[in-house]
């Protein structure tokens, strides 16, 4: 998907429970972009854990938003670490990493932006769904 030159490039990381659907995902995703003023337009992808690959909810999300869906294994998802707002033992336990929406959200935005990426919005929690966005402050945002 081309984006026109000065567009800020925003990647969203999920973490959710297992069954959640697609329209609580979506609404999440709705609810946090406007309560930051934050197109959806800008959203370049979307990322998760690599233990939610075959999560119906969030396959039909990325369907639905027209987005490439990318996961991370736990061990790749552990090198952000030290970057995160804050460090789940709870998420630990169930996936093997501390964060996995804002960890999946910049290594999306490293991955696809190129350069160094910053949490844009810290994980937001909402029931069993976390969402962060990350993005990539060099490129004009």
């Amino acid at each position: 998907m081309p984006f026109p030159p000065g567009v800020t490039l925003l990647y969203a990381g999920l973490g959710c429970r297992r069954g959640i659907p697609a329209s609580d995902l979506a609404g999440l995703v709705h609810d946090v972009l406007q309560a930051h003023d934050l197109s959806l337009a800008a959203l370049a992808g979307l990322a998760s854990i690599d233990l939610k690959r075959g999560e119906p909810g969030l396959l039909q999300l990325a369907e639905d938003l027209v987005l490439p869906l990318h996961f991370y294994s736990a061990a790749h998802l552990a090198a952000f670490t030290p970057r995160l707002s804050h460090r789940s033992a709870t998420a630990f336990r169930h996936s093997g990493c501390y964060g996995v929406a804002e960890s999946s959200a910049l290594a999306l935005a490293e991955q696809l932006g190129g350069a160094p990426a910053q949490l844009r919005v810290e994980r937001h929690v909402r029931d069993d769904m976390t969402l962060a966005l990350a993005w990539i402050p060099a490129s004009g945002g």
